[in-house]
């Protein structure tokens, strides 16, 4: 059966620190959140040594959380928080933001979400590593040993 998706809300898939839990989601999300639900994207996940992660194009599953808002404003904190400016090349932001098919856990479509990605270059440049098991958590980061 497909679930009836509400495309008044704005759908975010988010995949770090704007995770429940992780640093930015009090701040961020929780008090305008209307829903959170595990899910999985599409794509190649890094942890960067500045304390957050970024995906890239890929084909390996990307873990996190598809949140719903009611107040499309919600997107302009979150670009701000990203640096993602529309207007400008890809190259100059930190963080793209583009619509991309969202999974449940149960490999059913959620439907189209907003998901920040970064360059493999940035990625290169920042000095990321692969997360293989398609999940970051600023807690697991913080437990390996360097």
């Amino acid at each position: 059966m497909c679930k009836q998706k509400n495309s008044e809300l704005l759908q975010v898939f988010v995949y770090g620190t704007l995770k429940p839990g992780e640093a930015y989601y009090e701040c961020y999300c929780s008090n305008q959140i209307i829903n959170a639900t595990k899910a999985y994207v599409r794509g190649e996940l890094y942890a960067l040594p500045q304390g957050y992660p970024a995906i890239t194009q890929g084909n390996n599953f990307v873990y996190g959380y598809l949140l719903s808002f009611a107040n499309n404003e919600v997107l302009n904190n979150l670009d701000q928080l990203e640096d993602y400016h529309p207007q400008k090349p890809m190259s100059e932001n930190l963080y793209n933001r583009k619509e991309v098919e969202v999974f449940d856990l149960e490999n059913h479509s959620l439907g189209l979400a907003w998901v920040y990605f970064m360059t493999i270059e940035q990625i290169c440049q920042l000095k990321g590593t692969p997360q293989i098991d398609g999940w970051w958590s600023a807690e697991e980061i913080k437990n390996i040993p360097r």
